[in-house]
């Protein structure tokens, strides 16, 4: 007869944190309704700071906390960082009424038993928090070994203890810090840790001016569709929404709003209707300096609300990505060793400026740069790709077909890893898109779309497609609905460039004249659009002008010729090819050269 075998147990490695409030039960006595209210208010600041560290609350049982983690580094990050949070909070509070966590870690194997763990390792996590002074950390040496050299604190060692019904000694080292009141504070060691994360930023709930209740659940929406969709801005943190509602209808310092949630940026703003129309204000402010860095209004009719606040966080997150990528890229410049992700947003910001050889140089550099110091950053990987793309495309390089080839390699490397990744969809279709494969292309961008509707540029790319394969009469409607979701696009104005080509594909001369001069306008360090407006306007007989702007463009791309042009076409379709060569019998006349 076989005996039945017991079943495995199950066990694994974690950091566990254990926490508690230091004479919780003296507070009580003091003020029970107050303490217990201010408790809350701090376990939503704390459970916010856990979530960003990476850790995973076990249970919660009154003032204590039990966390697991699966890096010791983080889960001792997370510690300083709420030790630190936990010091300002209590700034102008008498010391007998300061609330002051004890916080234990320890590295050791655990048992699970569906979402719980047990075992000496949470014992002895639990007993370190138990020896900690108020307001300060101590770790095992088994944590200790780990983090040292990893963690900008210091250490003092403890020497051996015994730990209530641990068997046996237990090496701690508790976390220096600066003695305030008597107690072990862990404040002072945080200024050294880049603790708070690139592009965090918390979406405060919008006033709703005016109070009428009927328009607070679109006030509402607004805010949490907005922090929907900015995490899925690269390299983001986003605030909940929930944690970001306990601010709502409170006067709030931002400053302070930045270091209780540790986020760089915060987005506040009101909504207000009068009669039939509705306007939303929005401005972005720097947590740290308090300063305003952006601000944008819309204004319009209202309409179908839901159609309209789609439209609204379309415009707004497009815009705001600009934004943050351009503070975090000003950021980096003053960075003395810029890591992977400064030089990521340096080279985006950069690619940002506009479709120049020397913009896009640089932006490859940069991106490269960040590829060599993380091979693992995909998102440098895309970026230069998409350098390599851009130049392959404005006629920039007699490499044209290298480029692409280049581009398509990384775009598709980049898929392998992340299958999702819609930016990378976005630019492989628009590789394919300049390489003849326009259907391919705009199944592709299709495909970002669905991972990301506010990619506006894949409706410029699929608009582009429209008048590689002869359709140019189809490009103006792709190029308005990228613009109507940004309309201050830094790539605005290669839109309307693309828009200006396909109204000359069609001989609306006069109209590819006024999208093409709009395209100038929006960005003049770009030299494609103005070479296409001298086209342009030689159709039109204008060749004083036309010769002006051809001049304008060589200032800016010396070496751009009607050859480079005519060997750039992107596709076989006979329309197109037929169109492009009147382009470039107009560009000669308005005095490009042939070589």
């Amino acid at each position: 007869m076989v005996e039945d075998q017991p079943s495995r147990v199950e066990r694994r490695l974690a950091a566990i944190l254990a926490a508690d409030v230091a004479g919780y039960s003296r507070l009580m006595g003091l003020d029970e309704a107050g303490t217990a209210r201010i408790l809350r208010e701090h376990r939503v600041v704390v459970d916010t700071l856990v979530a960003k560290h990476g850790g995973r609350i076990v249970k919660t049982t009154g003032d204590g906390l039990l966390v697991e983690f699966l890096s010791v580094v983080d889960a001792v990050e997370c510690a300083v960082v709420v030790q630190s949070m936990m010091a300002e909070r209590n700034e102008g509070v008498a010391p007998d009424r300061r609330m002051l966590f004890r916080i234990g870690i320890n590295l050791g194997d655990v048992l699970i038993e569906g979402d719980d763990i047990l075992g000496d390792g949470v014992n002895v996590a639990a007993r370190l928090e138990g020896i900690a002074e108020p307001g300060g950390i101590c770790v095992s040496s088994s944590a200790y070994d780990q983090v040292r050299g990893k963690v900008a604190v210091e250490f003092t060692d403890w020497g051996e203890r015994d730990l209530k019904n641990i068997a046996r000694p237990v090496r701690a080292y508790a976390i220096i810090g600066e003695s305030v009141g008597g107690h072990t504070q862990a404040a002072p060691a945080v200024s050294t840790i880049q603790s708070v994360p690139y592009l965090s930023i918390v979406v405060l709930p919008l006033s709703n001016i005016g109070g009428d209740p009927d328009q607070e659940y679109f006030v509402d929406g607004v805010t949490e569709s907005l922090t929907t969709d900015l995490s899925r801005m690269v390299g983001s943190f986003v605030i909940g929404r929930n944690t970001a509602f306990t601010y709502k209808g409170k006067h709030v310092d931002l400053k302070r709003v930045g270091r209780e949630l540790g986020v760089r940026y915060a987005l506040e703003g009101s909504v207000q209707r009068s009669g039939n129309r509705m306007r939303i204000n929005i401005q972005l402010i720097d947590t740290q300096t308090g300063n305003h860095l952006w601000a944008e209004r819309f204004d319009k009719p209202v309409g179908d609300l839901f159609d309209m606040q789609d439209e609204i966080i379309s415009r707004l997150a497009g815009s705001l990505n600009a934004q943050l990528v351009a503070a975090e890229a000003r950021r980096a410049e003053r960075t003395p060793d810029p890591n992977s992700l400064d030089l990521y947003f340096q080279g985006l910001a950069c690619a940002n400026q506009g479709w120049t050889p020397e913009h896009m140089t640089k932006a490859r550099a940069f991106f490269a740069r960040a590829s060599m110091l993380d091979p693992n950053n995909i998102e440098a990987l895309v970026g230069t790709a998409m350098a390599d793309a851009m130049s392959g495309s404005g006629h920039m390089t007699d490499e044209r077909a290298a480029r692409f080839a280049s581009a398509e390699a990384a775009l598709t490397k980049a898929l392998y890893l992340v299958p999702e990744h819609a930016s990378a969809h976005m630019y492989i279709g628009f590789v394919q898109i300049s390489t003849n494969r326009a259907s391919q292309g705009i199944a592709e961008c299709r495909r970002a779309l669905e991972l990301d509707r506010n990619l506006a540029m894949a409706h410029g790319y699929i608009g582009l497609a429209k008048y590689f394969s002869g359709q140019a009469e189809e490009t103006e409607g792709h190029i308005q609905e990228a613009l109507r979701l940004s309309p201050r696009d830094t790539n605005a104005n290669a839109w309307m460039t693309w828009a200006g080509l396909a109204k000359l594909a069609l001989g609306a001369d006069q109209e590819a004249i006024e999208r093409l001069r709009h395209a100038v306008e929006m960005k003049r360090n770009t030299a494609p659009a103005h070479f296409f407006l001298a086209a342009a306007l030689a159709r039109t007989g204008a060749l004083d002008d036309a010769r002006s702007m051809v001049q304008a463009g060589l200032a800016l791309d010396p070496a751009y010729t009607i050859r480079r042009y005519r060997a750039g076409a992107s596709s076989d379709n006979p329309t197109y090819l037929a169109q492009r060569e009147r382009t470039a019998d107009s560009m000669r006349l308005a005095g490009i050269a042939d070589t």
